[in-house]
């Protein structure tokens, strides 16, 4: 019997094992082809919370949001009934959603006020929502009292009372005088937690008549006044001579109130109180004591120390703030008030309560048939809350009874289930200060076992290196994977391999033995299920030769060589560093296949040089210093590194600390530098070398600090200006106990390269940062959305784990935490990061083209639902091509997130142009929408494909032309114009003719003959004629050249010399050249050069001109010519060429009594000095103020003159209706005060001039700051100070 409940036990806890194992793997959303037949029972993703306070002038949107598979549909109810969404058109539901949006404007907000609570349901199950409390937030007027002026004793306490309106929320209170400047506090005066100003002593400084207590609602903005209050502070001779007429001579005050007394407590009363507060909550307790001198406060709790990281003093050390309050917390909290006439207590009793709080949430289960399974709802609170199941938001008493089913207190077990038996199941636990509402679905699949990870996958490893094979599966039940290699029949096991829990296959040292192929296995008893992949061990690159230490003098040449073996099926790639930056752009660097040569060195080639080679899979690095030296006088000096170090003893042995000294080596020329200490681990890297300090080369001993769980040796190396010494003889050997880490993995990073799964990566720890054996990373994730739990696993040797099936693009946080045989590292912190994104799952919708030109037209579209473009919207793409056989390219115009229309421009007008529209993400490109079409209208045509003068003779020519390339529409025909140029390119009359659209050609007769025409020639449309394209020929002026052939004109050269009448005249500027020039090139150039000399003639451009003034030349005689050239610089015209000589010009004196400029410079300064005598004469004769205007000065009249200070105040409220003007305005004479000439109206502090005050002294609104004043209506010399700066800066 004993054996048979042990074997129960046994495959209890593997079935629940399992059920977590399976829960773990299909409780995420897989690929969508396969989701495609799955159900799911609602989820709530989204809603409002519990205690929902509403803005009356805002619309109320009451959120609830909800996944499953079929998508659920909503119902509410409000006030525990059915809320029929469809009778009131003030409310609205949000399409694929239960958000409600109700409608406000023309109702009260309060009509709506009630509990609402949300059921998603589909045919799986119903999901309810938490009941979310509406109320409309309220900011109540203050109670319109009477407050007496307060009259007291100078040293006596005094407490101001506030007592302000109870709102929804409560309001924030703060106290400000006229000015709406805060009153000062300190420790003798300071505002209490119930919004009363406490004075421990009173002084005369403290009379006024504005103590005005405000406070301000939140939600709505809205900020109430209580009447100002005066207070007079008077020494007891005053008291009494102001009070003699009311009291009897027993009556007055003597002087006692105002001495030195020990402080007693104003808040709280008596020697003790009690304070209860809830778990999580912020705990304040307050203490304020009165007495003279201003006492002092101080905090201590009884039964041990106030918590360090959560604990605040606030107020002048009289409020105690505890933030997240723990059952901890609770006790006797002692205050002390002090001054130096003594000391008084009080103890506060705080106790903690607590709301009920999770201790396990119940989690979805995903059971196959037959299987067993267990809900679990683990609450906490103080009282213990109460649990109550319902299922598909029924009370599961009340619920159809289900043999598969066993509730009990905190769990209900489910054993043999059936299909057909999914549901909802929702677990409320409650006690006098709360509620927890959780919803935890069961969902029954039978799924056979499917293999996701891509079949005859690659794996190309390192040798030694750990190798990771996928095989990531899905199936109900969860289904079993068994590896096995090729040729091999046993299932792969032992030290050698380890599968983790994802299926994943991992080999710690991969060798050359173990590439081939592998095949993984799911199986569960509903079928199995084969992957093939592959793995391929490649060897490591490694350098065989490394560039060595050089010392070369100047303008020498270097060679680094660096030759490297590497796996053949590696493509290498070899990179060479300067200083870990770039090689120098200069010709000086070559690199080869294995080497690097510097030629002609210099100052600036010094330093160190690294190369780099990698492969796909891993590199190697090697460096070697190159050190510049002058070249020394015979006999040299030889200088050269070090000898190393000896005689290397260890002493003051600790558990992580050691001394280590040395014997210096031969310094060879040059001084030692400094010491570098390496050390060899030799328990995890035997035989590599690290650098761990180093130290001046005047010492010979060091302090090492070391690292827990190593085996040490040490070795030293000696470093001159030359270079290294050889390594010494390594030390004996030390070794350090193990500890836990002290760090964690760096560089986390949390982001999906599949839609389906996260990767999480970090900087793996060295062996040195282990601290121990055993080492392992926690990785542990979370959705960021909802109260989700933790998720975790334990891996070793990786930098990266792949949580596979998470929900597409959902914001995750990950920790990564470093774990040893001996504990783990300090708590991370959490980095947030997103699993994969997919494809767009729809395209745009209402796509639609407006065609706004003939080469211009919108494509319109709508937004893209948010849950189809699963990740983040990047933009829309607008693809569109011409419907035209010989044109096949398409073009993509990208428009933001943001826009739903964008402009195709640069359309071919009179065309067909096909289009799309698609959404895309960082995966890619969603699907297009279907394709439309839309026609350009007709446009202008082109230009003319060509245009030929031909035939030409003494009076007509041939104009020949191509039709235009771009049409453009139906051509109406053509338009030739032309006119002639004379000598100095002077346009004549144009004359214009109309061909029809059939033509290419015209004969022109009746020309003028030796004379240059040009030629305009437009194609034309209905909308218009297009560009013209121009050519210019000469009438031929010898009857010879009428039988020349045709040929273009632009290849036409006149035969007839190019220029006539050329001279030239010199003068002061220079020499003046004219001509005059019948050819068509237009690049004219003036050429000279000294008569007689070898130099090359000197050329300048002339523009077209007829006439050119050479400067700047020096006296001599120079060869003058000039000369047209072909867009090629081939000379095609030249002149006779002239010969000119520039005189010796003698140097002239200038008189400059003679020059305009000075003449009008002094004719200004005597019109200067005549405007400023005049200007003193008046100024002179125009004599002071009048007597009377003194007078008035002297004796203002007080009608006009400001208010004083106590004529009133801002805002105070008066039950008579003399309404005395806001301090600092003005009033005119006739007694009324406009509101656009008071300097002060409040007006001028809101926007627009809403703001303004109620009856009862509040204003109301967002206020924007005090407005600018028109400079000609107010000449104070400062303004008031704005309440919006006032306010804002005390909330």
């Amino acid at each position: 019997m004993e054996s048979i409940l042990q074997c129960v036990l046994h495959v209890s806890i593997t079935v629940l094992l399992l059920l977590g194992h399976m829960i773990t793997a299909l409780e995420v959303p897989l690929d969508p082809k396969l989701l495609e037949g799955l159900p799911q029972p609602p989820t709530i993703t989204h809603q409002s919370p519990k205690d929902y306070i509403v803005d009356p002038r805002e619309n109320i949107v009451v959120h609830c949001e909800a996944k499953g598979k079929p998508h659920p549909s909503f119902s509410w109810t409000r006030n525990g009934t059915h809320f029929d969404i469809d009778k009131d058109p003030k409310v609205m539901k949000k399409a694929g959603a239960g958000t409600l949006v109700i409608d406000i404007s023309g109702e009260k907000a309060e009509a709506y006020e009630g509990v609402y609570q949300c059921t998603a349901r589909n045919e799986h199950g119903a999901a309810v929502s938490n009941n979310i409390v509406i109320r409309q937030s309220r900011s109540p007027l203050w109670a319109k009292e009477r407050i007496e002026p307060i009259v007291a004793q100078e040293g006596v306490s005094l407490v101001l009372q506030c007592r302000p309106p109870a709102g929804l929320p409560p309001p924030i209170i703060f106290w400000m005088d006229n000015n709406f400047l805060r009153l000062p506090q300190n420790s003798r005066v300071s505002q209490a937690l119930n919004g009363d100003l406490y004075f421990s002593n009173v002084r005369a400084e403290d009379t006024r008549s504005d103590y005005i207590c405000y406070a301000r609602f939140p939600h709505t903005q809205t900020i109430q006044q209580k009447q100002p209050i005066t207070v007079r502070v008077l020494n007891v001779d005053a008291i009494n001579e102001t009070m003699a007429a009311f009291l009897n001579d027993t009556d007055f005050f003597s002087d006692s109130p105002s001495g030195e007394r020990r402080p007693t407590f104003l808040v709280p009363s008596g020697a003790s109180s009690s304070a209860m507060v809830l778990r999580g909550d912020v705990l304040q307790l307050e203490c304020i004591a009165e007495g003279l001198p201003t006492p002092e406060i101080s905090w201590r709790k009884d039964s041990g120390d106030l918590p360090m990281n959560r604990t605040t003093l606030h107020n002048f050390q009289k409020t105690l703030m505890i933030s997240d309050v723990t059952e901890a917390d609770a006790g006797d909290y002692r205050c002390m008030a002090s001054n130096s006439q003594g000391a008084v207590y009080h103890i506060i009793t705080v106790t903690v309560k607590a709301a009920p709080y999770w201790i396990r949430t119940p989690k979805n289960l995903i059971l196959a048939p037959k299987e067993n399974g267990v809900l679990s709802c683990l609450p906490s609170g103080n009282p213990k809350p109460t649990i109550s199941w319902s299922m598909n938001g029924i009370p599961i008493e009340n619920s159809p009874r289900d043999p598969s089913r066993k509730v009990e207190e905190d769990s209900i077990i489910f054993s043999d289930v059936q299909p057909g038996s999914s549901a909802v199941y929702q677990c409320n636990t409650s006690n006098e200060f709360g509620y927890l509402l959780a919803n935890a679905f069961v969902n029954v699949l039978a799924e056979p076992p499917r293999v996701l990870t891509r079949p005859n996958k690659v794996y190309p490893v390192i040798t030694n290196g750990p190798a990771l094979l996928d095989c990531a599966t899905f199936g109900s039940p969860i289904p079993k994977i068994t590896w096995f290699k090729e040729g091999q029949n046993s299932v792969l096991d032992g030290d050698d391999y380890e599968q983790h829990k994802n299926g994943t296959l991992e080999i710690h040292t991969a060798q050359k033995a173990d590439s081939g192929k592998y095949t993984c296995v799911a199986m569960n008893s509903l079928g199995k299920k084969e992957n093939h992949v592959y793995l391929e061990v490649k060897e490591p690159t490694r350098i065989l030769k490394q560039p060595e230490y050089k010392v070369v003098q100047r303008n020498g040449n270097v060679l680094f060589e660096c030759k490297v073996k590497h796996d053949p099926s590696l493509i290498p790639t070899m990179t060479w560093l300067k200083n870990d930056g770039e090689l120098p752009d200069d010709e000086r660097f070559v690199v080869d296949m294995d080497s690097l040569t510097i030629y002609n060195v210099t100052e600036g080639d010094e330093g160190t040089y690294t190369c780099i080679m990698n492969t796909t899979l891993d590199q190697d690095t090697a460096s070697a210093k190159l050190t510049l030296m002058e070249a020394t006088p015979t006999p040299a000096i030889i200088y050269d590194q070090p000898d190393p170090p000896t005689d290397l003893e260890m002493t003051e042995l600790q558990a992580r600390s050691v001394q280590l000294t040395w014997v210096p080596g031969s310094d060879n020329n040059s001084p030692i530098q400094r010491f570098i200490i390496q050390y060899e681990d030799v328990l995890h890297q035997q035989g590599v070398w690290h650098n761990l300090t180093e130290v001046p080369g005047t010492k010979t001993t060091a302090h090492l600090e070391l690292s827990p769980y190593v085996l040490y040796t040490f070795r030293v190396l000696a470093v001159n200006e030359v270079g290294f010494s050889q390594p010494s003889y390594p030390s004996a050997r030390y070794q350090t106990e193990p500890a836990v880490p002290e760090e964690n993995p760096s560089e986390v990073d949390a982001a999906g390269n599949e839609h389906d799964n996260l990767v999480i990566s970090w900087k793996a720890l060295t062996s040195l940062q282990s601290n121990g054996p055993g080492l392992q990373y926690k990785v542990s994730w979370r959705q960021t959305d909802g109260d989700k739990d933790w998720e975790s696993v334990s891996v070793a040797n990786v930098s990266k784990y792949v949580v596979s099936g998470t929900p597409t693009y959902v914001k995750y946080e990950v920790k990564v935490q470093a774990v040893n045989d001996y504990g783990s590292a300090p708590e991370p912190n959490a980095i947030r990061g997103f699993s994969g994104e997919d494809l767009p799952m729809a395209p745009p919708e209402a796509v639609q083209v407006l065609v706004e030109n003939s080469t211009l037209a919108e494509v319109q579209w709508d937004p893209i639902n948010p849950q189809m473009v699963r990740g983040w919207l990047k933009g829309y793409k607008v693809y569109y091509w011409k419907e035209d056989p010989q044109i096949e390219e398409q073009k993509v115009l990208t428009f933001g997130r943001n826009k739903t229309q964008g402009k195709l421009a640069g359309l071919q007008p009179y065309s067909l142009y096909t289009f799309n529209v698609r959404a895309f993400n960082g995966k890619g490109e969603g699907p297009p929408s279907p394709n439309q079409q839309f026609n350009t209208p007709e446009g202008v045509p082109g230009p003319p494909a060509s245009l030929r003068i031909t035939n030409p003779s003494l009076d007509s020519l041939t104009v020949e032309w191509g039709p235009p390339v771009e049409l453009n529409g139906q051509l109406t025909g053509y338009t030739l114009r032309y006119q002639p140029i004379n000598s100095t390119n002077e346009l004549g009359p144009l004359e214009e003719v109309s061909l029809p659209a059939n033509k290419t050609s015209c004969t022109l007769h009746s020309l003028k003959y030796s004379t240059r025409y040009k030629f305009y020639l437009n194609a034309n449309t209905v909308k218009g004629a297009g560009p013209a394209v121009t050519e210019e020929t000469v009438i031929i002026m010898d009857e010879d050249l009428m039988h020349h052939p045709a040929v273009d004109v632009g290849k036409v050269r006149p035969t007839s010399p190019g220029f006539g009448n050329v001279s030239s005249s010199v003068g002061e500027d220079g020499a003046v050249l004219s001509w005059e020039y019948w050819g068509l090139d237009k690049n004219l150039f003036v050429e000279y050069t000294v008569e007689n000399s070898k130099e090359e003639w000197t050329k300048e451009s002339v523009n077209g001109s007829q006439t050119y003034l050479l400067k700047g030349l020096k006296p001599g005689t120079y060869k003058v010519r000039v000369v047209a050239k072909d867009h090629t610089g081939v000379t095609v015209h030249s002149s006779q060429e002239l010969s000119i000589t520039v005189p010796v010009i003698p140097s002239q004196q200038v008189d400059i009594a003679t020059q305009g400029w000075f003449i009008g410079l002094m004719c200004a300064i005597a019109l200067l000095i005549l405007v400023l005598l005049i200007a003193c004469f008046i100024k002179r004769n125009k004599g002071g103020k009048y007597p009377v205007k003194e007078k008035e000065d002297a004796h203002a009249d007080p009608e006009i003159q400001p208010m004083k200070d106590d004529d009133g105040t801002f805002g105070e409220y008066s039950d008579t209706e003399d309404h005395k003007p806001l301090k600092g305005s003005r009033t005119p004479s006739n007694g009324t005060v406009k509101k656009d000439d008071s300097d002060d109206s409040l007006v001028d502090y809101g926007e627009g001039g809403e703001g303004q005050f109620n009856e009862d002294g509040s204003f109301i609104g967002q206020y924007s700051g005090k407005k600018e004043r028109d400079t000609a209506e107010g000449n104070e010399s400062s303004e008031a100070p704005s309440p919006v700066n006032a306010m804002n800066s005390f909330v």
